[in-house]
């Protein structure tokens, strides 16, 4: 049945691109906390190549849903590694094209200097209304929040109190907003807009959450796809990439 349904979405997406031998644009689902640093990759390659890139950002688990259900996308970056490499086994991607683009990093932060201690224990003492995070169904950078205060036997506890966003971007809005007074969000997000980290934060220790590996796989063996992808895994968006506070594992193509 899966195999079924993998074949289904592949035709799909055919339907979409009927002859792509010659595109020179491609769409690239891309997850929420990655979009600095996607926006300034994808005008570095436009600039070297010409040829033309669409991002579009959202959850990790709203873009698989998409895609399996036949979004017409050309390449995927996830914020996890379980989405892609379902993708991968369904059928839905290319085999042997899925690799790790980065690593990020969860920090809790407030736009108020003085609000979050170096440690944390702001957290154990309760004192704000609202606590914001990404959905820990949906976006991997919840999962990772809620691992943490899972961690810290606060899960419970602080459950009245939490504010979930879809995805990584819309809990630093809840923040920023003024709607929770901190929350769980990704350090690149905090290093991409500098102006943010004048307020206070706590990078978790990484032993409180599973690490936050986002990989990326190829949808279609288009050429211009093919290209984008041996892009990021250049050294020159590795620089690019860890200038947004992201860790990287990847190395130059030959």
């Amino acid at each position: 049945m899966m195999r079924k349904l993998a074949s289904c979405g592949l035709v799909v997406l055919a339907l979409f691109h009927p002859d792509q031998s010659g595109a020179t644009e491609i769409r690239v689902a891309t997850a929420s906390n990655f979009r600095n640093a996607m926006s300034e990759l994808v005008m570095e390659f436009e600039h070297e190549t010409g040829q033309r890139v669409v991002a579009v950002y959202g959850s990790t688990g709203k873009h698989y849903a998409q895609i399996v259900n036949g979004a017409p996308f050309d390449a995927f970056f996830a914020a996890d590694t379980g989405r892609p490499e379902q993708l991968e086994k369904d059928g839905y991607a290319l085999p042997g094209s899925r690799f790790t683009y980065a690593i990020g990093k969860l920090v809790l932060w407030s736009p108020r200097p003085g609000y979050v201690d170096a440690k944390g224990d702001v957290l154990k003492q309760a004192e704000f209304r609202h606590l914001a995070m990404a959905s820990p169904r949906l976006a991997p950078y919840g999962a990772a929040a809620r691992q943490v205060l899972e961690s810290l036997g606060l899960w419970l506890d602080l459950g009245p109190q939490l504010v979930i966003g879809e995805n990584i971007g819309q809990a630093l809005l809840f923040v920023q907003s003024g709607n929770a007074e901190l929350g769980f969000v990704a350090w690149s997000q905090l290093v991409s807009e500098t102006s943010l980290v004048q307020g206070s934060l706590w990078q978790v220790p990484e032993h409180l959450y599973r690490p936050i590996e986002q990989q990326a796989v190829l949808l279609n063996d288009h050429q211009v796809s093919r290209t984008f992808m041996s892009f990021i895994r250049g050294a020159a968006a590795a620089r690019i990439i860890q200038a947004h506070g992201y860790a990287t594992s990847t190395v130059e193509l030959p």
